[in-house]
């Protein structure tokens, strides 16, 4: 299947061809043939359509590779046949919508992060980068050095991390866009928003102004929005946390390191 699967994929019109192996195309493989077709190996092509983004293979070529594959595992070749030639051009346009959704939001998630990753604002959500809030927290962190204090003292980190079944990642973006509003809503006076990887929003809130109640209100909200949506409240399922800062800002970068591979 492999090599049929590499074979398709260049009549499709994938350009190298040693840049098409990657481990994760043998996870593929491997979660094909114990599931028995390519509609239940979601999670492994998430992580191929990730390593392919990460690899700098753009989008086009991305889903002709899945169509490549598409085609091989629809044509059910046997394994005397599997020397034989392509019989013809994999189409993109022949993949089913939901697989087509699930790497082409797996792709993007990976692609938009490098695109991004200097800039101010998410392009999705609208919320500042992790780039703003490090500034944002050397100022606090700055601030109470000066004035002898401990930043936990002042400050909490209210953290919402989504969760999404394996075949519902393509639902993710929804989510995000869906967490960022209600963070929003909640927490509208003068703190510090931001998104952090693909699944998680924080805002840093100032304890005068009712950390604990605000985070019961975001819990609440963020159920009611979830359920207004089937398939969000079927697949999906967003976590409210309050954090305490570290000590020290290095401390506190780390800490928001640790939330962006959440």
């Amino acid at each position: 299947m492999r090599h049929r699967w590499c074979a398709a994929s260049l009549a499709c019109g994938w350009r190298f061809p040693d840049d098409w192996p990657l481990p994760e195309v043998d996870v593929v493989c491997a979660a094909v043939a114990r599931r028995g077709g390519v509609d239940d190996a979601a999670p492994a092509l998430v992580a191929l359509a990730h390593a392919r983004a990460a690899a700098g293979t753009g989008l086009e070529e991305t889903l002709g590779d899945l169509a490549a594959l598409h085609s091989v595992l629809s044509a059910g070749v046997e394994p005397a046949d599997a020397a034989e030639p392509v019989a013809s051009v994999p189409d993109v346009d022949a993949l089913p919508t939901r697989l087509l959704r699930i790497v082409a939001v797996a792709w993007a998630e990976i692609a938009l992060n490098e695109v991004t990753a200097g800039e101010v604002h998410d392009p999705l959500t609208g919320l500042p980068t992790m780039a703003y809030l490090r500034t944002r927290l050397a100022e606090l962190y700055r601030q109470a050095a000066r004035d002898g204090v401990c930043v936990a003292e002042g400050h909490a980190l209210v953290v919402i991390s989504l969760d999404f079944d394996g075949g519902a990642v393509y639902l993710r973006p929804a989510g995000m866009i869906l967490g960022a509003d209600v963070l929003r809503d909640v927490f509208d006076g003068g703190e510090s928003h931001a998104v952090l990887g693909s699944s998680t929003v924080v805002a840093v809130v100032p304890r005068s102004t009712g950390v604990a109640a605000g985070a019961v209100r975001l819990r609440r909200e963020l159920t009611e929005r979830f359920a207004v949506d089937p398939q969000l409240a079927e697949s999906g399922s967003a976590r409210v946390g309050v954090m305490r800062l570290p000590a020290d800002y290095d401390g506190a970068c780390r800490l928001l390191d640790s939330l962006a591979k959440r």
